[in-house]
């Protein structure tokens, strides 16, 4: 997959069948889209791109950490993983946001993208105060010799799909219900580093990783989870948060214990899948109670995950 990040002077020697969006979440309305295009893009023999911005416009003025359902790394593994040629990242920032809708379609549709097809949802908007609509882009397909199609929204028991619903769902810890309307399981990916091996002392050894400062994390506690590295897939428990039984630390960790294996991890990227929120993080007086507790979780996973 080809990445340009940060830059509008490029120009994509292939034709191309294009889908715009900010994507956070890559939920199942936004696969519609990419699957379109796929389609598309196959039958005629075209490359598949994506445009999205570096930085969601919704939040270019507003914090960004915490906000992100899926980071950008993510993102990105996630794009290539769907077949995605070209992965543009376009900078949105006073100049590129003050775009008029057809100056957009000229420079960025005509010129950098080089789209033959362009797929939309039906309440995309585009340009200078988001003035451009899919009627504006429809009149102008024929100057800049591209087509447009329109994919009507996703819905879940009538609503429809969102980011914004995804991520209340996310906030309130209703795993279950994100993972129905991401289409997968939502997922924290990292490099495993190496902690106080506090959990192994424990007999519970741990598989640790630092979320992006961008990620948008369900509440703290214990989660029936699974965790995939070199392609392999292993049953977990999970914990997130700030060890408070220890030293409640500053740093938000994600601290994977599997259940029918062990080994040296430090070094490699994971993804850690969370399938069910099993009860809150909790301080304890004591570490014997921490213990105990932990292995009423394993137990509860067990039977979560029919083991």
């Amino acid at each position: 997959m080809n990445i340009f990040n940060g830059v509008t002077q490029f120009s994509i020697p292939d034709r191309t069948v294009v889908t715009f969006g900010k994507f956070d979440g890559i939920h199942m309305g936004h696969m519609a889209l990419i699957n379109t295009a796929g389609r598309i893009a196959r039958e005629q023999g075209y490359k598949l791109a994506v445009f999205t911005f570096d930085v969601p416009p919704n939040l270019h003025f507003e914090k960004f950490e915490g906000t992100q359902i899926t980071t950008n790394y993510e993102k990105r593994i996630m794009f290539a993983d769907a077949g995605v040629d070209y992965l543009v990242e376009y900078p949105f920032n006073e100049e590129t946001a003050s775009m008029e809708p057809l100056e957009f379609i000229k420079k960025v549709i005509f010129g950098n993208l080089n789209a033959a097809h362009v797929v939309v949802g039906t309440d995309w908007h585009f340009g200078k105060d988001r003035s451009g609509n899919c009627d504006v882009l429809m009149a102008a397909q024929k100057l800049y010799n591209y087509e447009v199609h329109i994919v009507e929204k996703e819905k879940y028991e009538q609503r429809e799909i969102s980011s914004t619903w995804i991520r209340g769902e996310i906030q309130l810890g209703n795993m279950e219900n994100v993972n129905i309307l991401l289409g997968y399981p939502y997922m924290i990916m990292g490099r495993v580093e190496e902690g106080r091996h506090l959990g192994k002392e424990m007999g519970f050894a741990t598989v640790n990783i630092y979320p992006s400062p961008e990620k948008l994390l369900p509440p703290y506690g214990v989660y029936a989870s699974k965790l995939i590295v070199d392609g392999n897939e292993y049953y977990a428990i999970t914990n997130i948060g700030v060890r408070p039984t220890f030293d409640d630390s500053e740093r938000i960790s994600v601290e994977t214990h599997l259940l029918n294996h062990e080994e040296n991890m430090y070094g490699k990227e994971v993804r850690v899948e969370l399938f069910h929120f099993e009860r809150p993080e909790i301080k304890f007086d004591t570490v014997d109670k921490l213990i105990s507790q932990v292995e009423a979780d394993i137990e509860f996973t067990k039977t979560f995950f029919l083991l």
